[in-house]
């Protein structure tokens, strides 16, 4: 059966064909059994084919047909050729106009309906009926081609539904695509200033504490095997958190994979204390109570300590010293990060960051407004570089 159905709705002129030759079976019927001049039977046979002929077309061209059916009921009036079943056709062409034809035939289907039969009745008075059984007649008349119309024009009312439903649900894909694509765009940005930061800080003390050991090697064993397990021990925590990183863009391999938490501001401490074994002395003290964070607003906070001092190794230039300062006010963290360094490539750090390339202060931007808050950094007076960030405690959504 559903193979059947799908054959006629790919074949819908076929299927109207079969119907126009029921319809000209019983419109021949009727021209054989009507009694009417020879020339009247002729003037009816071309009209009831002309009929069935629109019928079988009214899909095609379901304009065209109503006016060649409109023209087919004028001719008759004119000839004389009664009301015949042939005619069933312009019922059939004024449901097809409003389903499928343009506006205009829609309209005038409804209209030359309304009006046939009661022009009928005018032609062809009918015979034994008072005027109110006439009027009743035409009334019932009337009905069919009225049905015919609002039967045609509910079905275009609910193709048009249908059409805007997935029209709507075409672009809400389209939407949703597009949303996708900038989380994805947002998360790659991310994990780009997360590896940033965390490649910035833990190569450049890696370096400096080689450095160190090459140069103590043979004076001080010791401290070179200090600075070598400092080099370990800093290299394993950047591969940590690179693994981290990295397992984010990995799928389907959510579970049993090794990854760190991310970082806050209780790890602030761990920090100072690396910079400090790193050859950076750092003054830091927090002031006011100290209460839970948004893991945002902390890791935030994190970040920015930590750009800031990796700008301050690699740029302060020789004896430069830097204070941290962390205050939490009532709705507000601020974060305050000095130095006095004097370094030749100062420049570097007040035209963009750490890797010279400008992307140290615009993590620090984008991290900060990301969490609402706002930064300003820039030389301080008397030298050095000065970097200030106020947090809110909870994140503006």
């Amino acid at each position: 059966m559903q193979r059947l159905y799908d054959f006629l709705r790919r074949h819908p002129t076929g299927v109207d064909s079969f119907w126009a030759v029921m319809l000209a079976g019983l419109a021949l019927l009727w021209v054989v059994e009507a009694s009417m001049g020879r020339e009247v039977r002729l003037v009816a046979v071309v009209l009831c084919a002309v009929l069935c002929a629109a019928t079988a077309l009214r899909r095609r061209a379901p304009e065209k047909m109503l006016l060649v059916v409109t023209a087919v009921g004028l001719l008759q009036l004119v000839t004389d050729v009664g009301l015949n079943p042939a005619d069933f056709a312009m019922l059939v062409v004024i449901y097809t106009c409003a389903a499928n034809g343009a506006r205009w035939s829609s309209w005038l289907g409804l209209v030359g309906g309304l009006c046939a039969p009661t022009i009928a009745a005018v032609r062809w008075p009918p015979e034994a009926q008072t005027q109110w059984q006439t009027v009743v007649s035409v009334c019932f008349m009337t009905i069919p081609f009225a049905l015919a119309w609002v039967l045609g024009d509910s079905i275009r009312t609910r193709r048009a539904y249908y059409a805007q439903l997935e029209e709507r649900a075409a672009r809400l894909e389209r939407e949703r695509e597009a949303q996708a694509k900038v989380a994805v765009a947002g998360e790659r940005a991310r994990i780009a200033r997360e590896l940033h930061d965390v490649v910035a800080h833990n190569v450049s003390v890696m370096v400096v504490q080689a450095d160190g050991a090459a140069y103590v090697l043979d004076a001080a064993p010791e401290q070179a095997k200090q600075a070598l397990e400092t080099i370990s021990g800093t290299g394993r925590q950047a591969l940590a958190e690179m693994r981290r990183l990295l397992g984010v863009l990995r799928t389907g391999e959510s579970e049993g994979g090794e990854y760190v938490p991310q970082p806050g501001v209780e790890q602030l401490t761990d920090l100072i204390e690396q910079v400090r074994g790193a050859g950076l002395p750092v003054d830091f003290k927090v002031a006011g109570d100290p209460r839970p964070l948004d893991s945002g607003v902390e890791l935030t906070a994190y970040r920015i300590v930590q750009e800031a001092l990796t700008n301050t190794r690699k740029h302060g230039g020789e004896h430069v010293g830097a204070t941290v300062r962390l205050s939490y006010a009532d709705t507000e963290l601020d974060l305050l990060i000095e130095d006095d360094g004097r370094g030749a490539g100062r420049e570097l750090y007040e035209t963009g960051g750490a890797d010279g390339l400008g992307h140290g202060l615009i993590g620090m931007r984008e991290r900060v407004g990301m969490v609402g808050g706002r930064l300003d950094a820039g030389p301080r007076n008397g030298g050095g570089f000065r970097v200030s960030a106020v947090l809110p405690l909870k994140p503006s959504r």
